[in-house]
């Protein structure tokens, strides 16, 4: 029987344009842009110069603290300025821009690795290669993923759950990953159990990704420590929380963690990062990123170079459409939409959609009418509707009282609103507010 969270979600039409198209390579622009802050925590800082060359996977920015990640650069060349760019948070961040050298072959040469096996690192120093690797989560957190190795003493898990459900219509880079990368996700996982020091694993996937559950079952059938779990297809099962329930049946408290309750919670993409950093020395310098669309005249997913404009992924599907309204940066439900296409591509860009202007124009907004369907489709059991009125009114220290900080942002209550009102706009704007404010510490 397929497994699934038992509180809310909401099936949008999927919409995965690109579940069959292999991942093929980016061509590298002639200059990436590198904003030092792609993760969460304090940005890095930057520890190059104008006009200084630098190599591809040399560190141009260093951690900025225990929680905050090291910036590699993704290509050779020359630092042509340190700027402030506009990414695709709206607002101005640091960044580090750089000029690619074109008569170096290490530019254009796309290495290929014998898969190793033999994980020949002790746990201390797994650790230390991702710290100075730069790895963070891929699944859209970008959390520093030597935080969450980095466990105190009283902290205990007792299973690694693996996140290949990809919820989000429209993007299809971890199924892709899962299909074209299945041995080495498999032991990057192995790397991440010898590194916790347990021995259990689970990898949840939705079932409309037949493939990847039967690829994986396929690797795994003499690891008895990884397991695969088939979820029914709901939103937003991605969320680590809904998976923690729908695999294990443990409720994360709120306001708490999945370490609360033995778990830890990794994305496919970020697991086959560890793996070609342990195993290949390689920093997170590149990813896997759709670029979809209804519109588009071809749509596919790119191993793109960290820093490259997005203008540079959509020439590569064939130019944007005349009836564009909205270009999202990740998914329709919990994406945003950027301001322009200069923007560059970061550790958390999983995705760029191109959305017509018959699916993005809004709906007029009309006055709710109290039928509670956004609280009967909220994962986390909220009251979306009073939790937008709040905010409207400027009431947060009440929202705070109502939880506001626990909603995760996935989007089920706008989506399915008769009266087309902005709740996770609003919801949005609270969250943004009661951090401002400080409203937390008590």
């Amino acid at each position: 029987m397929l497994k699934t969270f038992p509180k809310g979600g909401v099936h949008p039409p999927e919409n995965k344009i690109t579940a069959t198209k292999s991942i093929q390579r980016l061509p590298v622009p002639k200059t990436v842009h590198v904003p030092v802050a792609q993760h969460i925590g304090a940005p890095a800082q930057i520890i190059v110069e104008r006009k200084e060359k630098v190599v591809i996977g040399q560190v141009i920015a260093k951690s900025g603290g225990f929680v905050s990640s090291n910036i590699h650069s993704p290509v050779a060349g020359v630092v042509t300025k340190i700027d402030k760019i506009i990414d695709s948070s709206g607002y101005k961040k640091d960044c580090i821009v750089i000029r690619v050298d074109v008569k170096d072959e290490s530019n254009f040469v796309d290495e290929v690795f014998p898969i190793k096996h033999t994980i020949e690192q002790s746990s201390e120093e797994i650790v230390k290669i991702i710290a100075d690797y730069g790895i963070v989560g891929l699944g859209g957190a970008t959390f520093p993923l030597h935080v969450k190795l980095a466990l105190k003493p009283d902290q205990n898990i007792d299973c690694l759950l693996i996140n290949g459900v990809e919820c989000e219509p429209y993007l299809t880079a971890d199924h892709r990953l899962m299909l074209e990368k299945t041995e080495e996700i498999v032991i990057g996982i192995k790397i991440l159990l010898k590194a916790f020091g347990i021995h259990k694993a689970i990898i949840g996937i939705e079932n409309n990704k037949k493939d990847a559950i039967i690829a994986l079952q396929k690797i795994c059938k003499n690891e008895p420590d990884i397991q695969i779990a088939a979820l029914k297809v709901k939103y937003p099962q991605g969320g680590e929380k809904q998976l923690i329930r729908a695999i294990l049946g443990r409720e994360v408290p709120v306001g708490g963690l999945p370490l609360n309750v033995g778990v830890v919670v990794h994305n496919v993409g970020t697991v086959f990062a560890v793996y070609d950093a342990v195993q290949n020395n390689r920093p997170l310098t590149e990813r896997v990123v759709t670029v979809t669309g209804k519109s588009l005249e071809t749509s596919g997913n790119f191993w793109v170079k960290i820093g490259t404009p997005i203008s540079d992924l959509i020439a590569a599907v064939g130019a944007l459409p005349e009836d564009t309204r909205k270009i999202i940066n990740g998914g329709p439900m919990m994406g945003k939409a950027i301001k322009n296409t200069n923007i560059p591509v970061t550790k958390g860009t999983s995705g760029i959609l191109l959305i017509a202007e018959k699916e993005a124009s809004r709906k007029e907004v009309q006055n709710c009418i109290r039928c509670a369907t956004c609280v009967a489709v909220c994962p986390m059991g909220l009251e979306p509707n009073l939790l937008m009125s709040l905010t409207e009114k400027t009431m947060f220290e009440q929202a705070v009282s109502e939880d506001i900080m626990t909603c995760i942002e996935c989007g089920s209550c706008s989506y399915v609103c008769p009266s087309n009102r902005p709740i996770l706009d609003q919801i949005r704007l609270g969250k943004t507010v009661v951090k401002k404010l400080d409203l937390l510490k008590n």
